[in-house]
């Protein structure tokens, strides 16, 4: 295909996501089954030109004047790969597989590029009812901060210290150019192109022998502070797929013993296989049970309770840039009623001296800071850890790292703009 007609393919893609209102991914596989003509190759450029769109949504719209699938690609195409309009002319001359040609305001707008005026969630790129939240977290700097959540995430790797080392993970995956992450002392970072497809990590015999895990560096750090330790008890009560449960198991060497739990048993399902590839023996996985209830016999028993909460995802944008837009004010209201519930559930795990580590991939203080807070108050056995000490517990990176993520009294928070990472929110609480 010519990058003509893979742009008008994106255009009917971001037509059919509005008109049916489905999730990008579903609908890009549906338009891949129906045109099978297309390779991988361009199937993965046209997906791209359409994440990167709705990245880009609102400030396209903005430019262009109207929200029209072709109005926001073509914004997309000088607000997020900045092309210039002789640029954008060429992809759009109206052949037989290519958009028609620009109209006389087409031109005119994506000349001007004048964003003059724009209102915070438009410069951002995010739904205007966030405004006010994103601003009670960032203030004036919501708009940069959101700009930064729109961006394209890189393809992040933690090496599994059961199995091998960074150089040696560095080694074995020398072609696809890694890089040592800048705060995780176990990470990769592999940059791709805007039209690139991502690399066949799973295939990767460094991936198939267990020696790395694809997770955000964001979210290895927040594991890497919760500091469990070889020999504790440790329970990790929303676990899901259990890439936090098998950077955990690492951080304790194999020894003493770690729960992994969640209240849904199908978000445990790749648990098992994820386990046994990276060579952990120390973990056991509870299945929760209709009747009765799995976790009774540790309670006042663990040292550390790991929540990986459950949230709006907002810090975990570039990874889902529809999302964003599929998210509504109704669904911050149950996830903080969830919060709290797992919260107060882990409060009766942890032993005397035992720590609860509060994790968010949200942004938000109503997620993050206030449901911290509210807990203390409804337990004040429990205190928080000061977040700078949390911070340097990452070493030599510590002072750097401090200055870099957002503090607050009740925890410290990485987002893209700070840390080049996910938006993650961490916490440690300490039972006296």
């Amino acid at each position: 295909m010519t990058p003509s007609a893979r742009l008008a393919a994106a255009i009917e893609v971001l037509g059919d996501i509005d008109a049916k209102r489905r999730p990008a991914n579903d609908t890009l596989k549906d338009w891949g089954l129906s045109h099978r003509f297309a390779g991988s190759g361009d199937r993965a450029a046209i997906a791209g030109l359409v994440y990167d769109a709705l990245r880009r949504r609102a400030s396209s719209s903005w430019l262009m004047g109207e929200s029209t699938p072709r109005a926001v690609a073509l914004g997309m195409l000088q607000r997020e790969r900045g092309l210039d309009t002789d640029a954008i002319a060429r992809l759009t001359e109206g052949s037989r597989h290519a958009p028609a040609p620009l109209t006389d305001d087409e031109r005119a707008r994506l000349g001007a590029a004048n964003m003059v005026g724009a209102p915070g969630h438009v410069l951002g790129d995010y739904p205007e009812w966030l405004d006010p939240y994103l601003a009670r977290t960032f203030g004036e700097e919501r708009a940069e901060e959101g700009a930064a959540l729109a961006s394209r995430a890189p393809l992040d790797l933690r090496v599994n210290t059961l199995k091998g080392d960074r150089d040696e993970a560095l080694a074995e995956l020398a072609d696809l150019a890694p890089e040592p992450t800048r705060w995780s002392p176990l990470g990769l970072r592999i940059k791709l192109k805007a039209d690139s497809k991502s690399p066949a990590v799973h295939a990767e015999p460094a991936y198939l022998k267990g020696l790395i895990e694809i997770q955000d560096e964001g979210s290895q750090l927040a594991a890497l502070l919760a500091r469990a330790k070889p020999g504790d008890q440790v329970l990790d009560l929303c676990a899901g797929g259990g890439g936090k449960s098998l950077a955990l198991a690492a951080a304790m060497e194999n020894k003493g013993q770690l729960y992994a739990t969640d209240d849904d048993k199908r978000r445990l399902a790749p648990i098992h296989d994820r386990l046994a590839r990276a060579g952990v023996r120390n973990a056991k996985v509870l299945t929760p049970r209709s009747h009765g209830d799995v976790l009774a016999e540790f309670e006042g028993r663990i040292d550390l309770v790991l929540i990986d909460a459950p949230c709006t995802g907002i810090g975990a944008w570039r990874r889902n840039p529809d999302a964003k837009w599929r998210v509504r004010p109704g669904a911050l209201e149950v996830r903080q009623k969830e919060q709290i519930e797992v919260l107060d559930r882990a409060a009766t795990l942890a032993k005397p001296g035992g720590r609860i580590a509060y994790i968010t991939c949200s942004v938000l203080k109503e997620e993050n800071d206030d449901q911290v807070r509210a807990f203390v108050g409804r337990h004040p056995q429990f205190s928080v850890e000061k977040p700078t000490a949390v911070a340097n517990s990452l070493g030599e990176r510590g002072y750097l790292f401090q200055r870099a993520v957002l503090l607050s009294d009740e925890g410290l928070l990485m987002t893209p703009r700070r840390t080049d990472t996910d938006g993650f929110f961490v916490s440690i609480m300490r039972r006296s």
